[in-house]
């Protein structure tokens, strides 16, 4: 009996292992990173997590899928189709947890709450699209969940260039401040102006490579998001076959709304569209400047289908 009990004391206090992580290139770890080191080991500690319970047996936790990206690629209309699957639990709002300093110094509690009320057979999600372009978050992610699946959703980058831009400008108007044209953005000094933020969130290879040296590319599935806009049934297929649901979502859901000109949702008789802010007409761009970010482009996409070993059909 006491060598049971003792056997007992040791497995409760037994530390808890964490995994090992992935090989970076770093010759020397900064303070900063010092610090958020020591967040991750107190906030990872099983016992200082609380999960808000409620009487009907759901619960708030973790998410085990997050869609990472990219911005504007279509990530809200994936959600609100994955939603559709009454085994996925969907946190509202984009929650900027991996990116945001001052939300990730609040630690996993704090993220635990901002997650949907849940029960043990649903699969929790959140979505925030610049985590996929942000260099710090791939090694959070992976230090809180190394088994965590993650949803990428891409355009062509030329038209995802132009939709981050048509967003921004109608922000301003709507707070009725002027805004640039897309050509003063786009040219600078006579040439393609590579250093303007849109295009280099356009640029996934740079990006998906920060992610593959934390996950394999088998944890990581590619939404076709001009795919999606046009039929997105048979992509939704490959998200729940991706994340080993069982097949639920179907082609009635969907329907072609002539107005918006685009797909809407239809739930239990019920039907819904995305916001009026999606789908938006894009500003006319001239040919020539159409074509030199297109060919600008053609190198760096063939370098992402080389890395992710596959095409897409953009320009």
């Amino acid at each position: 009996m006491a060598a049971f009990l003792l056997g007992a004391v040791l497995l409760i206090v037994q530390p808890q292992i964490v995994p090992s992580r992935p090989a970076i290139n770093s010759n020397a770890e900064t303070s900063s990173q010092s610090v958020q080191r020591e967040l991750l080991k107190k906030t990872s500690q099983k016992n200082d997590l609380k999960e808000s319970i409620h009487s009907n047996g759901s619960c708030q936790q973790l998410p085990q899928t997050i869609i990472i990206g990219v911005r504007k690629g279509g990530t809200r209309a994936l959600l609100e189709m994955l939603s559709l699957h009454p085994d996925i639990a969907a946190a509202e709002s984009e929650v900027h947890f991996f990116d945001w300093e001052d939300h990730y110094r609040n630690g996993f509690q704090w993220y635990i709450n901002q997650m949907p009320f849940s029960y043990p057979h649903q699969i929790t999600v959140e979505k925030t699209p610049a985590y996929f372009t942000s260099p710090k978050v791939p090694e959070r992610v992976y230090n809180m969940n190394h088994s965590m699946r993650l949803l990428l959703i891409l355009r062509d980058p030329s038209e995802r260039v132009l939709s981050d831009y048509t967003q921004v400008f109608y922000n301003h108007m709507q707070k009725h401040k002027p805004y640039p044209s897309i050509e003063q953005f786009l040219i600078k000094d006579g040439e393609l102006n590579v250093d303007y933020k849109a295009i280099n969130r356009s640029l996934y290879y740079i990006h998906m490579q920060n992610w593959l040296k934390y996950f394999p590319l088998d944890h990581i599935h590619i939404v076709d998001g001009d795919k999606l806009i046009k039929d997105p049934f048979p992509e939704i297929e490959k998200v729940e076959r991706f994340l080993k649901l069982s097949p639920q979502i179907n082609a009635s859901n969907f329907y072609f709304n002539k107005t918006k000109g685009f797909y809407c949702l239809r739930d239990s008789g019920r039907e819904r569209c995305l916001h009026e802010s999606k789908g938006r007409a894009h500003p006319q761009v001239d040919t020539r400047l159409l074509e030199k970010l297109h060919e600008y482009f053609h190198e760096p996409n063939k370098k992402f289908f080389k890395l992710v070993g596959r095409t897409f059909d953009w320009h």
